[in-house]
């Protein structure tokens, strides 16, 4: 049992972070690895990766967005009440080192989570790390603080102008490729399109870039399959040879496909999942 010692919701009340004491966990635990997590006996395996760890406190940082009928169980859990499993850290850690370059780290929406201990970590090794993170609109911006504590430089961006930059992640990493600034790694977490678009704009310049395909995975273990995806030319399972991968390689058009394959099942899983007629009411 893995007790939740802080809880709080963001962006419009669909992003939830919980700080869950995990000793264990969080002592071995390094950038860029996931938890599995379960709610209860008859819960479905959630992975997710850690937003964060205090190996002092042992406790280990999640985010995630309501989307599906799991996570919309893990919203109802309060602080005092416990995750059944917690199973980690799982996932080949990003590669830090000091590097000569500028390290840019790019989150979109909950990838913000993602980039945020990889943003840490880099700026820890004496890199100067410029963060860039994007939502839709202010009100969806997740981690302001963290990532601007984490990083050397924070740029915000968002779709709508209602805060920071009006217009894409993608806008301000390429006024940094064209400011002729050496930029040796770009790392990117968040919707597959922005991910792809980021390594697109990099792989003329030789850009070294990583992306997690964190969304993708699904039984966490390398045992089911369904995070197969093809990195150059070659089948590779995210949640044990990733979930980092090489950007200019990953086909990312079959990734797309491969996400949007049950979505018409997740939908009717979620409307299942809260509807509230009584056993009957509904023939």
């Amino acid at each position: 049992m893995f007790e939740i010692l802080e809880r709080s919701e963001m962006a419009q009340g669909t992003v939830v972070m919980n700080v869950i004491r995990a000793p264990k966990i969080a002592a071995k635990a390094r950038p860029g690895q996931f938890v599995i997590l379960r709610a209860n006996e008859t819960g479905e395996r959630i992975p997710l990766t850690m937003a964060d760890t205090d190996s002092a406190q042992g406790t280990i940082t999640i985010i995630y967005q309501v989307v599906g009928k799991s996570t919309a169980l893990f919203k109802t859990l309060q602080v005092g009440q416990f995750f059944l499993d917690v199973l980690g850290p799982l996932g080949q850690p990003t590669h830090i080192e000091k590097q000569e370059g500028l390290i840019i780290c790019i989150g979109g929406g909950t990838g913000t989570a993602v980039v945020h201990p990889i943003t840490k970590g880099f700026k820890n090794a004496g890199n100067r790390v410029v963060a860039i993170i994007g939502a839709r609109t202010k009100d969806l911006l997740i981690m302001e603080d963290k990532m601007t504590a984490a990083s050397s430089q924070l740029k915000v961006c968002t779709d709508d102008g209602s805060y920071g930059h009006h217009g894409f992640v993608s806008d301000i990493l390429k006024e940094f490729i064209d400011s002729g600034q050496k930029i040796s790694t770009v790392v990117a977490a968040g919707p597959v399109p922005m991910m792809k678009a980021i390594a697109n704009m990099t792989r003329p310049h030789g850009i070294q870039t990583l992306v997690s395909l964190n969304s993708i995975m699904i039984d966490g273990t390398g045992m089911c399959g369904g995070c197969r995806v093809s990195v150059g030319g070659k089948n590779q399972f995210t949640c044990v040879d990733g979930p980092e991968f090489d950007g200019h390689q990953v086909d990312f058009d079959g990734l797309m496909q491969r996400l949007a394959a049950y979505k018409e099942q997740e939908a009717q899983s979620m409307n299942e999942a809260s509807h509230t007629c009584k056993l009957g009411q509904d023939r």
